[in-house]
């Protein structure tokens, strides 16, 4: 309500009303959506199978380095040390961590370790499971789902789902284990190696049964996640 008082006895009238701000399913649009965000592994899959019939693994391995690398972390270099609020926030954060990265690549080439390869390879699982997760919760605050227990699943569905496609991905097992061995890490037991991708199946079922009965009951509830950060997630978790 509103007083008013200006040349006449004071008076109440309703407030004008305030438009709910409308709720929208996509970052940008549909189309440029699909193809820059939710189905951008489906367009860069069929372009590396017909780059490898010209191109050696090595090569496309160079090139993306070089030119992907380059566009994907620049951006990032800039927002983190040309904002200068972001800066001031996580100032010493983005001092030392730098520092502590080279220090730590410097070591293991010092040394001749090859531990430094492993670790960027989780690093690299963990990196592309937060990214997911961050685009979940962005089209989640779309629709105005903020809801904490549909955030914690979020998180937990991205960590199993990725988790389980590394585990139950002959070829990335392989290639995690040849550089794990080769990094000096213990044997480890093929029995123990089956149990553990019995249980982050267990797990990973479970928490997407879980995660399907919130999205059921927010729905029912009339507040609805966002049913575009599943394709995503299953697009992203599925290359």
């Amino acid at each position: 309500m509103q007083l008013l008082s200006a040349f006449s006895r004071p008076q109440t009238v309703p407030a004008a009303p305030v438009a709910a701000p409308k709720k929208k399913l996509w970052i940008l649009d549909s189309w440029r959506d699909l193809i820059l965000y939710v189905g951008t592994p489906l367009f860069l899959v069929p372009m590396f199978l017909l780059a490898q019939a010209r191109w050696s693994a090595q090569d496309i391995y160079v090139f993306v380095a070089a030119f992907g690398a380059m566009g994907h972390h620049l951006p990032g270099m800039i927002r983190a040390y040309g904002d200068r609020a972001l800066f001031r926030r996580f100032r010493w954060r983005f001092i030392f961590a730098p520092i502590f990265l080279v220090s730590v690549c410097v070591a293991f080439y010092w040394w001749d370790l090859k531990g430094i390869i492993l670790i960027v390879f989780f690093w690299g699982v963990w990196h592309g499971m937060m990214q997911t997760y961050g685009f979940c919760r962005i089209y989640d605050a779309k629709t105005g789902s903020f809801a904490a227990l549909t955030r914690r699943l979020d998180f937990a569905t991205c960590a199993t789902w990725f988790a389980a496609a590394v585990l139950l991905s002959p070829q990335r097992m392989a290639d995690t284990l040849e550089t794990y061995y080769a990094s000096g890490g213990p044997f480890i037991p093929p029995s123990l190696l089956h149990n553990g991708q019995q249980i982050v199946i267990a797990i990973a079922i479970t928490v997407a049964v879980l995660f399907l009965f919130n999205f059921s009951r927010m729905w029912a509830d009339g507040k609805r996640p966002n049913p575009v950060k599943h394709d995503h997630r299953f697009v992203v978790v599925l290359q």
